[in-house]
């Protein structure tokens, strides 16, 4: 069995819905994990705060505007009356549905159960749609099989077991189910967090011991560089797990970096394929090394890097140790660090407000804070290891202010961290001196 995700823009139109059914027609088996229609977790998210905020006046339009988009999806996606009228059913109970949670208090329980609603409607069209042009299909939920423990990590266990039993209880050949949701150890509605369908994926892929997990979006594998900046980047044939983590932790947007792990650690290869063009090769991403070489580039943005600075770190024992413990007290990760006898700089992504770990910070140091920063990110197979590598590079960048350089923290990476209006140029040199682009 095979299990193939697809993403919001895949499933963004009726025609792109149409299109994806027509892919699941051919070869065996699959399990289909899908997103919601591009656009709609936003649309659900702007809701909750209406909600949080109390504002009742403008809640009602914001549904219905929403509802009216699925309704015209609707219109578009079916022929026969009888398709139509079900789906336009499915839509209003579920839009009804998230209605009622504006009539008492509403809390963080109710934000994720109406975010998931987003899953549960595209699901349910497509099965509908299957139906209409006769391809029998199932529709199973993931919150009977999908659910992550008490550290929010997935319950392997308690997923392949409940998964295992549904799966044969059908003989179908296409199976539909939604990415993204899951249940808590509490058994309440939660999510594996943005992004999270190409973990559901992955999850669900190494609890069958699938041969192959497929992400289907709107682009052609993972390019080496950023094609939103750069206008003549490439798909990337074939990629380690280490250097597919790496890329989509610093910035390349196609994969989401949580998804990676279950797949590594059952040695299931991931192929990135574009929905809008599925004869591409894409991206195969597995174990399997394809040469010592320079591969790609990706930037991350809203970059914070922070310096402490202190006259009694020379030679002071458990100074970066005290350091780190303000991080992890105020549950912050850290993405760069690099060291001098006297202070430490790192770097951090959080959107959080920051103010109480800086002023914890101050009790060890001077601390000086630089906002709108961009870590770029080149990615490769045994960087250090091959002469030269980190001198095409530094001539690539040797017109960009370099604010921080992380080189040998991996062997799969060389980062820097730069100003955020730098970013531009700075792809754009590592095209032309890397790729000879």
């Amino acid at each position: 069995m095979q299990v193939l995700k697809f993403g919001g823009t895949s499933v963004g139109s009726a025609d792109r819905i149409k299109h994806v059914a027509q892919l699941l027609m051919n070869g065996g088996r699959k399990l289909v994990v899908l997103s919601a229609v591009a656009g709609t977790t936003n649309a659900l998210a702007e809701i909750c705060r209406e909600l949080y905020n109390g504002n009742k006046e403008s809640l009602e339009p914001s549904i219905g505007q929403l509802a009216e988009q699925y309704e015209n999806l609707t219109s578009e996606l079916y022929t026969e009356e009888s398709a139509k009228n079900a789906a336009l059913e499915l839509v209003s109970n579920y839009f009804n549905n998230i209605r009622a949670f504006g009539l008492d208090m509403f809390t963080p329980f109710e934000e994720k159960a109406i975010l998931a609603h987003g899953e549960l409607i595209s699901t349910g069209l497509l099965q509908l749609y299957l139906e209409e042009i006769n391809t029998e299909s199932t529709l199973i939920s993931a919150l009977d099989f999908m659910r992550i423990d008490q550290r929010n990590e997935p319950d392997e266990w308690y997923i392949k077991t409940n998964l295992s039993r549904i799966l044969n209880q059908t003989d179908s050949k296409i199976i539909i189910t939604q990415g993204f949701i899951c249940r808590n150890h509490f058994g309440e509605i939660d999510n594996l967090k943005r992004g999270g369908s190409d973990y559901s994926a992955s999850i669900i892929g190494a609890a069958i011991h699938t041969d192959e997990i497929q992400i289907w979006t709107d682009i052609d594998g993972m390019h080496n560089n950023d094609p939103r900046l750069v206008s003549n980047t490439r798909p990337i044939e074939r990629l380690t797990f280490d250097e597919a983590a790496e890329l989509a932790y610093f910035g390349a947007k196609i994969l989401h970096p949580s998804s990676i792990l279950p797949a590594r650690k059952a040695n299931i290869p991931v192929v990135l394929k574009n929905t809008l063009d599925p004869e591409k090769k894409g991206t195969i991403i597995s174990n399997e090394s394809s040469g010592n070489s320079i591969k790609a580039v990706a930037a991350k943005d809203e970059i914070t890097a922070i310096k402490i600075k202190s006259d009694r770190m020379l030679l002071a024992h458990g100074f970066l140790r005290k350091v780190f413990e303000v991080f992890e007290r105020h549950a912050v990760a850290i993405d760069m660090i690099t060291t001098s006898e006297v202070a430490v700089s790192l770097t951090i992504d959080t959107k959080e407000d920051i103010s109480n770990l800086l002023e914890e910070l101050e009790f060890y140091g001077q601390v000086e804070v630089d906002t709108d920063q961009c870590i770029i990110c080149v990615v490769g197979h045994f960087l250090q290891s091959e002469p030269g590598h980190a001198a095409k590079i530094m001539d690539s960048l040797k017109t960009i202010p370099l604010r921080m350089i992380s080189y040998g923290g991996s062997k799969n990476n060389v980062s820097f961290l730069i100003q955020k209006e730098d970013k531009a140029e700075a792809l754009l040199a590592l095209n032309r001196g890397l790729f000879d682009l």
